[in-house]
């Protein structure tokens, strides 16, 4: 069901400081980290769920803006046609649905806030099918 859950944080570092230990205590590994700009957390066992602690994507310095909800989705298709309906019902576009290289050479996602402005993505990781 989930991809990832992504919270902004005014210092990353800090923020690694506070999250590391308590995430290696439920047993999670960080599997990311870009310094100053995000790290990420998640079962070495398992590629997903992740848990990411990001700067705010808006660059807004309040980091209410860059909490989000990542859900599964199954194809890309899939990516496409939430996003789409998601719109047309009245949410506000934050990314089309593209590959975005920069977290994986699979993962192909879209963004969106829903009516009350959450920021909600819908993700694939895998490759296209034919």
């Amino acid at each position: 069901m989930l991809s990832h859950v992504t919270l902004a944080v005014t210092d990353v570092e800090a923020a690694r400081g506070f999250w590391g230990p308590l995430m290696a205590r439920m047993g999670f590994a960080e599997t990311w980290h870009v310094p100053g700009q995000e790290a990420s957390y998640r079962d070495p066992a398992l590629p997903r769920p992740l848990f990411f602690l990001t700067r705010p994507f808006e660059g807004d310095p309040d980091p209410g803006n860059g909490p989000m909800v990542g859900f599964l989705a199954k194809d890309r298709e899939t990516v496409r046609a939430v996003h789409a309906m998601a719109l047309a019902t009245g949410a506000a576009d934050a990314g089309a649905p593209e590959l975005r290289t920069r977290y994986h050479p699979d993962y192909y996602g879209a963004y969106f806030r829903d009516p009350d402005g959450n920021k909600i993505c819908i993700a694939c990781h895998e490759a296209e099918s034919a």
